[in-house]
């Protein structure tokens, strides 16, 4: 009897455990495919009419910001099967103008008071990626506002289509006049700056002030807030301004000459053995990067100023110029929101006009680089978005869809809410963009 009593009890006890077996591999299986397999990207953020925008990846922002390891995980294993979009999806996107228009939202921007007194100018200096320059632009668009966009005159044919069609669509996006064929560290990347400034004074938009911006920066405010930003400095300007290091000094003390370079088919400036004479006007010189927020006045002063002029052509052969040329300038008695020559450094920390994170830098003043590194220079990712937004920058320097496309899906998802919440206070006083008619 109790032989025949304990089979019943040994077949449910092997039955119970084949069945949590079951269960366990189930379970594992369901990790497997819930983790290690990370979704598609999810349908275009925009289609209409047959016209598709762009790829947008199935992971939470919020969790990202707030560094949810398994969210963090996914944006890895999606940047090692990236979706890259071409500038022929925005050519065709721009092919039917009314499409664009509604498929990006263009025409349900919301725009306060605030801003449309306030409006502000772009000179934006490009030579590839069109994609992430009109995602830029759409971060901080108002239909006050004025966009130049500078293509280099040595980018492709495809790209300078994708960029015409903004030029086609927006009616307050143009093309610079004059463009230059724009080679590393030389006086013409100085210059298209200059084209477009020369072209957006001209304009009939009485903007405030200018930003300049390259096609891997990216905003880390939106244009509500960075309007906001601006009326505080009550007419002063943003840049990095220092006293230059001895080997700094040598961008200038010597004469550099635009030659070919071989290893790389492209033009570099080489120094020669040619010492310069020193500036003129006896002008003191000072160091920081081509990026800039400046009022319209001071642009108004430059434009006319005869020691600007001299002081152009005298940096015509030295390295970097755009390094030292706004700086400068911005040090001058007397120009329109002077930094006193006699002020401590300001440094690319204390500018707010542009967030780079140098590698040798990295853990001394910020954290480690997430995405990767290029000549020094981190090219962010996920793993940066909380610092991005928390260090006080208006934008920063470098994104790379290729390397990472998910910081930019979160900028771009954080700063279009962040705007809509900080707009919440001002209504009825909010506008929705009535420029075009579709």
């Amino acid at each position: 009897m109790n032989g025949r009593c304990s089979l019943p009890r040994l077949r449910r006890k092997s039955f119970c455990c084949s069945l949590l077996s079951l269960l366990a591999l189930c379970l594992l299986l369901l990790v497997s495919v819930e983790y290690s397999n990370i979704p598609e990207p999810l349908p275009p953020q925009a289609a209409l009419d047959g016209i598709q925008a762009y790829h947008k990846y199935n992971i939470s922002c919020p969790l990202i910001y707030d560094m949810d390891p398994v969210e963090v995980g996914k944006s890895l294993v999606i940047r090692r099967e990236v979706v890259e979009d071409n500038d022929e999806s925005l050519i065709n996107l721009t092919s039917n103008c009314p499409s664009f228009i509604k498929a990006r939202g263009y025409d349900v921007v919301r725009v306060s008071q605030q801003e449309r007194d306030f409006p502000l100018a772009y000179s934006i200096v490009v030579h590839k990626s069109a994609l992430m320059i009109e995602r830029l632009i759409k971060v901080v668009y108002s239909p006050n506002n004025i966009y130049c966009i500078h293509h280099d005159q040595k980018s492709s044919e495809q790209f300078i289509s994708a960029v015409e069609g903004l030029d086609r669509c927006l009616p307050n996006v143009f093309i610079a006049s004059k463009r230059e064929s724009v080679f590393y560290a030389g006086i013409s990347r100085l210059k298209a700056d200059l084209n477009c400034l020369s072209d957006l004074l001209k304009s009939e938009v009485q903007w405030k002030y200018v930003i300049n911006l390259c096609g891997q920066d990216f905003p880390l405010r939106s244009n509500f807030e960075i309007v906001s930003e601006l009326k505080k400095l009550n007419g002063a300007n943003m840049l990095e301004t220092s006293r230059p290091s001895e080997s700094k000094k040598q961008r200038f003390t010597f004469s550099y000459k635009l030659m070919d370079f071989k290893i790389e088919s492209k033009k570099l400036p080489m120094k020669t053995e040619q010492k310069k004479t020193p500036p003129p006007h006896g002008i003191e010189m000072f160091i920081g990067s081509a990026y800039f927020v400046l009022s319209r006045e001071f642009i108004v002063h430059i434009d006319s100023s005869d020691v600007v002029k001299d002081f152009l052509a005298w940096s015509e052969d030295t390295y970097s110029p755009d390094e030292h040329f706004w700086a400068t300038l911005v040090r001058l008695p007397g120009v329109p929101g002077e930094v006193p020559r006699s002020q401590p450094d300001i440094t690319d920390l204390k500018s707010k006009a542009r967030l780079v994170k140098w590698q040798y830098l990295e853990e001394e003043l910020y954290p480690q680089c997430s995405g990767k590194h290029v000549r020094s220079v981190c090219i962010f990712g996920a793993g940066e978005l909380r610092w991005l937004l928390n260090y006080g920058h208006w934008f920063a320097n470098k994104f790379d869809p290729k390397v990472d496309p998910i910081v930019i899906q979160c900028l771009e998802e954080m700063l279009e809410e962040n705007s809509y919440l900080n707009q919440q206070h001002l209504l009825p006083n909010i506008g929705v963009n009535q420029s075009y008619s579709i």
